[in-house]
């Protein structure tokens, strides 16, 4: 059994009217803002608006302003939407790392639950920071030290609260059982937590 045969979301999902008065100001900040819709945790946040109009600001930057490129942030993004097979997360920025230039093959490959190879190193590094942290709570020296070298202490930082955030994400969105968009296709296998495999640095041919 794995505890998601019944996916019906577990709180009221609010339409526009029946917000109240703060919780219009946020949908419409967050809708007319980099996000565009409001489709992912928010949905749940909002029906405590101190604690979504500060999750609003915090993703905000996560996603869109840290010192990493976007396709090496999106990569950690799908890396832990895959590891906690996060239906929203997933769908959301599986789309947005293709969009931002990580290969879809890549994509696929941790999609499926296999060893992506990435034929360029940062990738590889990110993979494995964040493979390392979601699945053993600890990153190991060797793999710390090379993202610290690229990035530095502020790229080790972001990149650690990019995946510490979207856990929370992925959390609220499978606690609340948020559901796709009509019409999207979701993960495969539904299992709740997965083990995500070694990448490769190599050629991904």
């Amino acid at each position: 059994m794995t505890g998601v045969e019944d996916q019906r979301p577990r709180i009221p999902l609010l339409d526009v009217a029946d917000m109240n008065a703060e919780q219009r100001r946020l949908h419409d900040s967050v809708v007319s803002g980099p996000r565009g819709q409001m489709i992912g945790p928010l949905r749940a946040a909002i029906h405590s608006p101190e604690l979504a109009s500060a999750w609003s600001v915090l993703g905000e930057f996560l996603r869109y302003r840290t010192c990493l490129p976007a396709r090496l942030n999106e990569l950690a993004i799908i890396v832990t939407g895959r590891r906690w097979t996060a239906q929203v997360e997933w769908w959301v920025h599986a789309r947005a790392a293709v969009a931002a230039g990580l290969k879809q093959q890549i994509v696929d490959t941790i999609a499926a639950l296999e060893s992506p190879a990435f034929d360029d190193a940062a990738e590889f590094e990110v993979y494995e920071f964040a493979r390392a942290l979601q699945q053993t709570g600890r990153v190991p020296a060797d793999t710390y030290d090379a993202v610290l070298r690229r990035w530095g202490a502020r790229g080790a930082v972001e990149l650690t609260a990019v995946i510490g955030y979207y856990t929370m994400v992925a959390q609220t969105l499978n606690a609340h059982q948020l559901p796709l968009p009509e019409g999207a296709t979701g993960l495969e296998p539904e299992t709740i937590l997965v083990t995500l495999l070694p990448g490769r640095h190599g050629s991904a041919s």
